[in-house]
This record gives C-alpha cells, sequence and structure tokens, in this order.
C-alpha cells in the first residue's frame, strides 16, 4: 500500500485518513494538522522521512510563482529540509496544471460561462495557474493578494499588474515568516470578514479555501466558488451562506476533498519519479490516465458530479 502524508500548519480539527483505490493501487492517505507548531511540523518530516511514499505540505506554500519566476519561502524551506529521502511536495505543480484544466473543463461542460463571469480570486500568487487561466477565460478577474494577504485595501484588475508587484515585493515577502500571510493553526477557525464589495461585485470567488472563509462574508447569495479542500462542514457552511454551488479542482474522496499537496504526492507516488523532474504535461497526462474531472456540488439540492 502507498502512503502519502501531508503535515499541515493547519487545525488539527481537519485531520483525515482514508485508504482509497487509486489506479488500481492501495492508498492510505493522511492529513496530520500541527496547529501552527513550527517544532512539531517540523520534526513530523524528520519522523516520516524514508517511512512514506510521499510527503506534502499543507497549510503553507513552499513556492509562488508570477509568471515564468518562481519564489521560494525561505521559513518554510528551513523546516522541510530535514526530509532528505522522501520526496516533498508542496501542490505547486499540480496548482499549475490542473487547476488550469480545471477551468477550462468548467468553461467546455458549460457548467459556467467564464466569459459572462466577474471573478473574485482571493490571492494569485498562491494559484498562479488558476490566475493564468482566468486572465483569459474570464469577462473579468479582481486579484485579492493585497487586500487578503498583505492587508492594503487595493484591489488588482489585471494580471500584469499582479506580475509587476509580485516581481517587486516578493523577493522580500518570501524572506519573511510565512504565518504573517496566511492564517495557521487556529487562525484558520477565526472569521474575519473583509473587502465585502469585493465579494458582492464577483458572480464567482476562486482560489484557497482558508483565504475564503476567512474574509468572505456571512452571506453570498447565489455565488459560485471555485476552491481545493473542503470538508463536510464547509459545504454545509457555504450552503448556510446561500452560495449556489461549489466547484472543488482536487477530487472529492469519502465525500470530502484533499489539498493539492496530497494529489501531487499521489501522483509522484504513481510514476515513481522525483517531483522536480515532473513537467506540467506529465502531471497533465497523469490525470487523464486518472480519469479526473472537478467535483461540481450543487448547494441547492445536495446533488453532486465528478471525482474520480
Amino acid at each position: 500500500m502507498k502512503h502519502i502524508v501531508s503535515v499541515s500548519l493547519g487545525s488539527s480539527k481537519r485531520d483525515k485518513r482514508s485508504e482509497v483505490m487509486i489506479a488500481g493501487e492501495p492508498f492510505l492517505i493522511e492529513r496530520i494538522g500541527t496547529d501552527g507548531d513550527l517544532r512539531r511540523f517540523q520534526q513530523l518530516f524528520a519522523e516520516l522521512d524514508g517511512k512514506v511514499d510521499a510527503l506534502g505540505i499543507g497549510g503553507a506554500d513552499l513556492h509562488i510563482w508570477v509568471g515564468n519566476r518562481r519564489y521560494t519561502f525561505r521559513s518554510i524551506q528551513k523546516l522541510v529540509c530535514v526530509a532528505t529521502k522522501t520526496p516533498v511536495v508542496d501542490g505547486s505543480g499540480l496548482k499549475n496544471t490542473l487547476e488550469r484544466e480545471a477551468l477550462r473543463w468548467i468553461q467546455a461542460q458549460q457548467v459556467l460561462d467564464l466569459s459572462q463571469c466577474t471573478v473574485l480570486l482571493v490571492a494569485a500568487v498562491d494559484r498562479f495557474g488558476m490566475a493564468q487561466e482566468l486572465a483569459r477565460l474570464a469577462k473579468r478577474v479582481i486579484y485579492g493578494d493585497l487586500v487578503f494577504a498583505v492587508g492594503v485595501p487595493i484591489p488588482i484588475r489585471s494580471y500584469r499588474t499582479v506580475e509587476i508587484l509580485g516581481r517587486l515585493l516578493l523577493p522580500l515577502i518570501t524572506r519573511l515568516p510565512f504565518q504573517w500571510f496566511y492564517p495557521t493553526g487556529e487562525k484558520q477557525e477565526k472569521r474575519t470578514p473583509r473587502a465585502e464589495k469585493l465579494f458582492r461585485e464577483a458572480d464567482v470567488i476562486a482560489g484557497d479555501w482558508h483565504y475564503i472563509h476567512k474574509y468572505m462574508p456571512d452571506q453570498i447569495p447565489n455565488k459560485t466558488v471555485i476552491t481545493n479542500t473542503v470538508r463536510k462542514a464547509d459545504i454545509e457552511f457555504l450552503r448556510a451562506a446561500g452560495a449556489a454551488r461549489v466547484i472543488t479542482t482536487t477530487p472529492i474522496i469519502e465525500g470530502e476533498t484533499f489539498a493539492t499537496n496530497v494529489m501531487e504526492g499521489v501522483i509522484v507516488a504513481l510514476t515513481g519519479r522525483h517531483p522536480d523532474t515532473l513537467t506540467p504535461n506529465d502531471y497533465l497526462q497523469t490525470l487523464c490516465q486518472l480519469g479526473w474531472s472537478p467535483s461540481v456540488i450543487d448547494l441547492t439540492s445536495g446533488a453532486g458530479t465528478g471525482g474520480f
């Protein structure tokens, strides 16, 4: 049995363990939250190194991209470098392929006509594949990086501006502690709604679930949410908020979804290759072999489609 473990800086309340068959092979997939404890986070990477098939970085990014440039959070790199035998993934390989393909699928299957939609992407540098594809497909995109990650109340309305600001700011930002910019531990449970006007303006709210959950208003009537990792409680939260549907880019396993870092670990384990050697085309080919498609959950009826 192949064993994938996502070690997360997020809340342990979201922990999950599943045994599933993927591409005819048995997998044990786990998510272990450390409640923001950096020492415990590093300790788990050291303890599990060489004992599992892939280790995922959860609740944090190792790499973020703007355009074709990659920036590495030094604080996260120092924590996970203790794993020297087991491949370590942060989901960035899938964010560059799966999330692009998810948007193309949504458009091609007429789930949404993105060309008629205004989309609020809560953070572009975290979901760079999604950001670039939305710039191509959507009628209008609002990039929330400054508003939600930095706390500057200025929405960005072109991806070109994201690129310019990213090249100016990310060399500095990635030298600072990651938790300054992203909710970790119990902070993921606390909601501090912000920029309600931007949520009202958008037809679609897209991007990282923790950003969406933390900053969205109590009500988002008739909105579509495109995100990565939701639990059953999150689905009910969105239903109570009046959202029309949620579309997850990663497959549903036992009624819930795992993060992109977990699914990237699955692909690494299936191919037997180190993540540094995998190209976007390799990821895409493996996804096609798995029969992957986004999962669409109608929050007005409880019906859903997609997944493995």
